[in-house]
């Protein structure tokens, strides 16, 4: 065998060693969603950016308690808004779907079915436990502030407790002309 068949079934076998040993370390590493909302990071690390995804339309309690069967198509158009599918084989029903993903909030989904007979409404299905408007915005609110908010004013008393501010005297003129603290850099001719 030449030296540099040699050298070659080195390096391969070199090649080798090195990749089972990165797929061995990959066995030991932590098992994580990477995609889960609760915030995981990855390698405990970093977390990653996820893109917020708001998809359908966002019918409250409030909307739908003025929802009754027997309105038109166009009262109920009026009363919670156009429908986010609706179906050439299935004129009669109109699909009401809202997904929300968003980072620091439990994600949601609804689905709201109306079923007509002709022009007029016959048919609700839809969810009982429909947040009211504040508790949607309560929900995928990811401001959220940590403990007490601060006090952004003082009291009277806290003023007249603070020390006299102290009075800096004038400055001095600047002089005009150059001026130099320095000795020159070139010796006079």
């Amino acid at each position: 065998m030449s030296l540099n068949s040699q050298i070659a079934l080195i390096a391969r076998c070199t090649a080798a060693a090195a990749g089972l040993a990165a797929l061995g370390a990959c066995s030991q590493m932590p098992k994580m969603d990477v995609f889960s909302v609760s915030g995981d990071k990855v390698l405990g690390l970093v977390q990653p950016y996820r893109v917020e995804i708001v998809q359908g339309n966002v019918v409250t309690k409030e909307q739908m308690q003025q929802v009754k069967t027997g309105m038109t198509r166009t009262q109920v158009r009026e009363a919670i808004g156009s429908p986010l599918l609706t179906d050439l084989f299935h004129e009669s029903r109109w699909d009401y779907v809202f997904t929300i993903r968003r980072q620091g909030a439990a994600p949601q989904n609804r689905r709201i079915q109306l079923t007509f007979d002709g022009e007029q409404l016959a048919k609700i299905e839809a969810p009982e436990d429909l947040p009211s408007e504040k508790e949607f915005i309560a929900a995928i609110d990811t401001t959220k502030i940590k403990g007490a908010a601060p006090k952004l004013e003082m009291t009277e008393e806290e003023r007249k407790a603070l020390p006299p501010p102290v009075r800096q005297a004038a400055a001095t003129p600047e002089p005009i002309g150059p001026v130099r603290d320095y000795p020159p850099l070139e010796a006079r001719r």
